[in-house]
């Protein structure tokens, strides 16, 4: 018999829950969204966050079973996320999540919320029949969080093996595409935005060019802030604000992708050329 686990997810702006199967089947899967509540604000409220996940827990994770056809005697272990993320968010997920498997006497299983993106990965590639070969490079562009990890196989445990490659040094991917949607008067949340506008100009020239983004230390690590500035020094006058909105903010989704691209392409370089070897740009 298969084992049947229900993921209680809270830790920023959404509250879901699923119903996974042996770690690859995804039997259901509930979110509810707070975008509408947090866009008048520009951004998160942590507090607003907290109790509209007290409100939405309950009928999310009673949608997740009603979906997977099951009853809440049926699921043989709880997973919940322990961190990172909001604390009153997650306080929320976790207490409700004790209190069933206390009630229900299953295990609970505390889940590392970045960890959870990487196995995300493998549940669509099971779905769709393949199977990820490692070591492999896992970048995680989630919220407040833009890392980059080499994740390994650890037999002894029949898990993954992490170690951080790079990191942000200032903004999150997320959190530099909201602040320049903020300044440009685009609304929220502004990666979705940027992105529409981007592939709105077919390809035509920005009339703002973003400098490619240069880090010192770590050649893996990013920085955001730099990019975010550039775009808050642009004129601000209806006229100019209209044409950066459009073919600026496509300017800003190549720049800020560009940086990513170039990071993971070194990390691949760099597997190729064996770890204890640097690859040089050129290499690259």
């Amino acid at each position: 018999m298969s084992v049947r686990i229900l993921g209680i997810e809270s830790s920023c702006d959404e509250t879901a829950a699923a119903v996974v199967a042996d770690g690859r089947e995804i039997l259901s899967s509930v979110v509810a969204s707070q975008i509408d509540v947090h866009r008048k604000y520009g951004g998160v409220v942590p507090e607003l966050a907290s109790r509209e996940h007290l409100r939405q827990i309950v009928p999310v994770v009673r949608e997740a079973l009603e979906q997977a056809k099951m009853q809440l005697s049926d699921i043989d272990a709880i997973g919940v996320t322990h961190g990172p993320g909001l604390v009153g968010a997650l306080l929320v997920g976790i207490t409700y999540g004790k209190t069933l498997a206390a009630a229900l006497e299953k295990p609970l299983v505390p889940v590392n919320h970045l960890e959870g993106h990487v196995h995300a990965v493998f549940l669509e590639a099971h779905k769709s029949g393949r199977e990820p070969k490692l070591p492999a490079v896992c970048l995680i562009v989630s919220g407040g969080h833009t890392v980059l990890y080499e994740v390994k196989p650890d037999k002894s445990r029949g898990t993954f093996e992490y170690r951080k490659i790079g990191q942000t040094r200032d903004d999150a991917a997320g959190e530099a595409y909201d602040k320049v949607a903020k300044l440009l008067g685009l609304g929220y949340p502004g990666g979705p935005i940027l992105d529409r506008l981007a592939a709105a100009t077919n390809g035509v020239p920005a009339p703002v060019k973003f400098g490619t983004i240069k880090t010192r230390g770590n050649p893996y690590d990013f920085s955001f802030s730099g990019l975010k500035t550039a775009a808050a020094l642009q004129p601000t006058n209806a006229s100019s604000c209209a044409r950066i909105s459009k073919r600026g903010g496509a300017r800003f989704n190549r720049a800020h992708a560009r940086r990513s691209r170039t990071i993971v392409s070194r990390e691949r370089a760099r597997f190729r050329w064996g770890r204890r070897q640097q690859p040089t740009p050129r290499d690259i």
